[in-house]
């Protein structure tokens, strides 16, 4: 059976109106994030790999595409670190020659941008974003909980490296956890490191979903303005990720809403009323489906600060 490697378009906290594109297994990352959305990572490498053959991928965007749908980014995502795909750059270049017209990014946790490979890969991209939640290895090290082999002071080396032969935009993603990275000391260096970096753009990002871990929680929204606010005095736009106005996501041709539904969950947990804003259906109605897909065992349900959310696959205990 084929994979289906595109996802939405659905309204991105970040990106706006936004068709993904994911090229990795599930859970496939060089990290192994707290505060992941998708669960524990499954498998930790650096090792870069064609995961699923590219000409797949490219036929897929193609079927989507040649609609001309409106978006404000196609964005390589997903549930893992799109920079291991080594069909990422081929993809990318494609894009650029046949739709000149759709703005690419890439959301990466910045620890392959050293790779010549990789910067090559990603040169034609309008937007990369990478992630920085701290300048200590202690704390990267809690937080993200790497491959052995990472050092955040190289990681943040090569962002440095990678900003100056780049000619799209960076933006810079930083997620903040409570008694982990949110000490003066800790933000301090932080804004420092991102003076040198200077990004167009600093995007606070928080819990918003359940993550890997189920101490991690959010600052609250008085802590997350003043930490806006100490990061804006480097004059750098400070934007606060928040939760979408989800706009119709209408399945595609040839897709169920059953199959449409799932592959959401599979790359964005989501509450009932996430999925009604998403897809435009009747909250009774996205019920409706989930009871089944409960009822298969193909999804399952956390409770999560914003409700209940359901998760793409059995339940085989997230952490």
């Amino acid at each position: 059976m084929t994979e289906n490697h595109i996802f939405g378009p659905v309204m991105s906290r970040r990106l706006g109106r936004s068709l993904g594109i994911d090229l990795l297994p599930f859970k496939t990352c060089s990290y192994d994030c707290v505060y992941c959305e998708c669960g524990a990572t499954t498998h930790i490498t650096t090792k870069r790999a064609e995961f699923f053959p590219t000409e797949e991928v490219i036929s897929q965007l193609d079927t989507v595409l040649r609609e001309r749908p409106t978006l404000d980014y196609i964005t390589f995502a997903g549930s893992g670190e799109p920079t291991l795909s080594l069909s990422i750059g081929r993809i990318i270049r494609h894009l650029k020659t046949a739709y000149p017209e759709y703005k690419v990014a890439v959301l990466t946790n910045g620890s392959l941008l050293g790779n010549k490979e990789v910067a090559a890969d990603l040169s034609q991209a309008d937007l990369v974003i990478p992630t920085l939640t701290s300048t200590s290895q202690e704390t990267f090290e809690k937080i993200h909980r790497p491959d052995t082999c990472l050092l955040i002071k190289t990681i943040i080396s090569d962002i440095l490296e990678f900003r100056k032969e780049f000619h799209g935009e960076i933006w810079l993603e930083i997620f903040l956890i409570p008694d982990l990275n949110t000490s003066l000391e800790e933000l301090a260096s932080l804004r420092d490191v991102i003076d040198k970096i200077q990004p167009a753009r600093i995007q606070l990002n928080t819990l918003d979903r359940p993550a890997a871990e189920d101490w991690v929680t959010a600052p609250d929204p008085d802590e997350l303005e003043n930490f806006r606010k100490y990061f804006a005095e480097l004059k750098i736009p400070v934007d606060v990720a928040g939760v979408c106005c989800e706009q119709p996501d209408v399945c595609r041709a040839g897709e169920s809403t059953h199959e449409h539904i799932l592959k959401t969950l599979r790359i964005r947990p989501s509450t009932v009323e996430d999925l009604a804003s998403m897809t435009g259906l009747h909250h009774h109605e996205v019920a409706k489906y989930l009871s089944g897909l409960l009822e298969e065992g193909t999804v399952h349900i956390q409770r999560g600060k914003r409700g209940v959310f359901y998760f793409a696959g059995p339940n085989t205990d997230r952490k």
